[in-house]
């Protein structure tokens, strides 16, 4: 066999290799960009959906996994969470930051969390807008995503960030129909489900 064929083939059987072809990082110190964005529509006026989002008490509810969500300065808090979702799994300790806000129609949320399986730092935009009497949300965010958990690949990641998400909007679709009004309850089984945007 020849040295430049001995090599390859080293390569090849070396653990991780695979993953590293498609994409993934090489070491803990390198990291992935994770981008999401998409449309979906939540029963209630903006102001009401801005309320719940803006509200600890209330959003600590609706983040999945979230044990803990404490004041820690203006519209800046500590978080710790723990993911089950075996490509991210793990506890996580952080922040969460809104900025940019002009209630009740758009603002901005910073997040910075590390754990043992790595850390996640990144921000998203919301945008409320009326439609109909719900409210349209558009979402646009982009995370850097390193340590052990970058190393299962960019798609793993997004398809359990769009889980996150899912699940998040789901929670504030159930959270908004349980305190609104008998007479204005809006059936809408599937608007919390985003839709990725096209293009």
């Amino acid at each position: 066999m020849s040295l430049p064929a001995a090599r390859w083939l080293a390569h090849a059987r070396e653990p991780g290799a695979l993953q590293r072809e498609k994409g993934a990082p090489r070491d803990a110190d390198e990291s992935l960009a994770v981008k999401l964005d998409g449309v979906l529509t939540l029963p209630g006026a903006p102001a009401a959906v801005w309320a719940l989002l803006t509200d600890p008490a209330r959003l600590a509810r609706l983040l999945p996994g979230c044990r803990r969500l404490d004041p820690d300065g203006p519209d800046r808090f500590k978080a710790a969470v723990k993911f089950g979702i075996a490509a991210i799994s793990g506890n996580y300790a952080g922040s969460l930051e809104f900025a940019e806000k002009r209630p009740p129609r758009s603002l901005v949320m910073k997040l910075d969390g590390k754990g043992l399986p790595g850390f996640v730092k990144g921000q998203g935009r919301i945008e409320l807008l009326s439609k109909d009497g719900q409210t349209e949300v558009r979402y646009s965010g982009e995370a850097q995503v390193g340590g052990m958990i970058a190393g299962v690949g960019q798609r793993m990641l997004e398809g359990a960030a769009r889980r996150i998400v899912q699940q998040f909007f789901e929670a504030a679709a159930a959270e908004l129909k349980s305190a609104a009004p008998p007479d204005r309850v809006v059936a809408a089984g599937k608007a919390a489900k985003p839709k990725r945007k096209k293009g």
